[in-house]
């Protein structure tokens, strides 16, 4: 079963104005589990979702994965792990613009190696899912915001992840276009039984999470707070 264990993370960035960001961060989240991560502008929140994900490494205190410690994979190794056990979505979509729908939602099979038929059976699904099958020939640039970001979020769950990484999804989305990718987020993950991270400024997003914690001084603190229904 996924599991996703952070133990005492510390990271201080030197120079002139050198500052402890994290000073003792800690996390456990399980199958199913969807988390909310908010703090003010420069609490590390950004810092937090890339020691997550490997792409940067802590000073101290480890990340694990399904019991795979992150820090004892080379850079080769950690790549590999984004890859086949993490899914990311970005406030900006990322999306490729010169790749059809249904390409952009395959890259993370290609990347993975999944054959042909089975990628194309997973891709129908998830657009299935997110209520854009029938635009799948279709490119980005002819999209909406909201619809971009729910092919985003397809995108991030193509692979069935462990662990999804959600870094304020809703930010360039109007309200309406905000609280469909919301849903959407969070009925895929249940689905799923993945771990999902929410790093978000938005309380609205965060009330559609199970747990809520705040980051300050460096640590994290749990938060109470009525999930929204979704």
């Amino acid at each position: 079963m996924p599991m996703l264990i952070i133990e005492n993370l510390r990271k201080a960035f030197p120079g002139m104005s050198a500052r402890q960001v994290l000073s003792d961060v800690s996390l456990r989240a399980g199958p199913g589990d969807y988390v909310a991560i908010m703090g003010e502008s420069g609490s590390g929140k950004s810092t937090l979702l890339n020691l997550i994900a490997g792409l940067d490494t802590p000073d101290s205190g480890r990340v694990l994965i399904d019991g795979q410690d992150l820090l004892s994979l080379d850079d080769a190794a950690r790549t590999l792990q984004r890859r086949a056990r993490m899914g990311f979505v970005f406030q900006a979509f990322h999306l490729l613009p010169h790749l059809t729908i249904e390409r952009n939602v395959a890259l993370p099979l290609a990347l993975n190696g999944v054959d042909e038929r089975t990628s194309r059976e997973r891709v129908e699904e998830l657009l299935t899912a997110v209520g854009l099958i029938d635009r799948r020939s279709e490119f980005p640039l002819k999209l909406s915001g909201g619809e971009m970001q729910r092919v985003a979020v397809a995108r991030a769950l193509v692979h069935k992840p462990t662990l999804v990484l959600a870094d304020e999804p809703t930010g360039n989305l109007d309200a309406e276009s905000a609280a469909e990718v919301l849903q959407l987020l969070r009925t895929q993950l249940k689905r799923d039984n993945a771990i999902g991270i929410l790093v978000t400024h938005s309380t609205v997003a965060a009330a559609t999470t199970d747990r809520m914690y705040r980051l300050a001084a460096g640590t994290l603190h749990e938060q109470s707070v009525q999930r929204a229904k979704v």
